[in-house]
């Protein structure tokens, strides 16, 4: 099974990867968990230079990627210096995946889920109005996907296609894009329910309910279809964190 390290640019072990990816991941994960705060500046150029001992290039090119994640603006003289958290690319894969390292497990779950609630009831009932054809076949081929999975590892390319479809069926390149970029939260959110042992066969009439409602042109049946398969997700999760507490699903 694929872990949150794996869908994440500078999420892997420094041993494998760059300097320059070492840099970014560190000081963004630090960033993003905490240790800097905004306002705060970075360390000293010279204090980095030191400490990873690279060279200057490598390390300002380091920092404009984490200029171009929204995390520091770097300036002249000053140095690097946080950015207010409003101002984080919070949907940059990377600036996730710290997010997801640095919150509890319960404060992550309870964020996830406020989100989706907000974003995918809307999604699929646009998406009831505005899919093509063809479309709605991408989303029925993901259900099916699902149907035909017998573990969690063979479940979750299908159930992230069926959302993400869904989103990319409302013909809003803005929301295609935001249900793009929540796909490594609702894996780890997916990860995270599949441990119940029959999530699986609860989950699928779920689906099929909300899959059946775009079927049939019906935005307020894909609405409340979507809202009842989030409000049992929620439950689901619930049961695994009270009974579980934290789990590392690294």
């Amino acid at each position: 099974m694929k872990s949150r390290a794996d869908h994440s640019t500078y999420s892997l072990k420094p041993e494998g990867k760059s300097m320059h990816g070492r840099i970014v991941g560190e000081l963004g994960g630090a960033i993003v968990g905490g240790e800097f705060k905004p306002g705060d500046k970075l360390p000293a150029e010279a204090e980095l230079l030191e400490r990873y001992a690279v060279s200057r290039p490598v390390l300002r090119e380091a920092v404009r990627v984490l200029v171009a994640k929204g995390l520091v603006v770097s300036r002249q003289r000053a140095g690097a210096i946080v950015r207010p958290r409003n101002e984080w690319h919070l949907l940059d894969p990377d600036v996730l995946y710290w997010l997801i390292q640095a919150k509890p497990q319960r404060e992550f779950v309870q964020t996830l889920l406020e989100v989706r609630r907000i974003f995918e009831p809307a999604a699929a009932a646009l998406a009831a109005r505005a899919a093509t054809e063809p479309q709605l076949k991408s989303i029925e081929q993901a259900f099916e996907g699902m149907a035909a999975a017998t573990t969690t590892e063979e479940l979750l390319e299908p159930d992230l296609a069926f959302h993400r479809r869904i989103a990319e069926a409302t013909g809003n390149d803005l929301l295609a894009y935001i249900g793009n970029m929540l796909s490594l939260a609702l894996r780890e959110s997916i990860i995270l329910s599949s441990q119940l042992p029959n999530t699986h066969a609860l989950s699928l009439p779920r689906h099929k309910a909300i899959l059946t409602a775009l079927q049939n042109r019906d935005p307020l049946g894909a609405r409340q279809a979507t809202l009842v398969q989030l409000e049992e997700t929620s439950d689901d999760l619930s049961t695994i964190l009270a009974s579980n507490g934290s789990v590392n699903l690294a």
